[in-house]
């Protein structure tokens, strides 16, 4: 199970906001950089950070994703 929150950002630098519009209204949603996932207020949506870029550099990868997301994601070309 992918925690709710980065393990690898926990104390090691101040997480930065990001704005992004929802893809099914519009509405603006606030997501930090430690978080994976945030919920559209307007309507539910959920969208997702950019961490899959992290898993080729964080340490705490295998920890964040979980052993068998980390190794499909490590074997896949496009990340790796």
């Amino acid at each position: 199970m992918i925690p709710d929150y980065c393990p690898g950002s926990v104390n090691l630098r101040t997480p930065t906001l990001s704005i992004k519009n929802c893809p099914r209204c519009g509405e603006e949603i606030e997501i930090f950089s430690d978080e994976i996932q945030a919920t559209c207020s307007n309507c539910g949506f959920i969208i997702f950070s950019d961490f899959i870029s992290c898993i080729k550099w964080c340490k705490y990868a295998r920890e964040c994703v979980g052993e068998d997301i980390y190794n499909r994601l490590m074997s896949d070309r496009t990340i790796s």
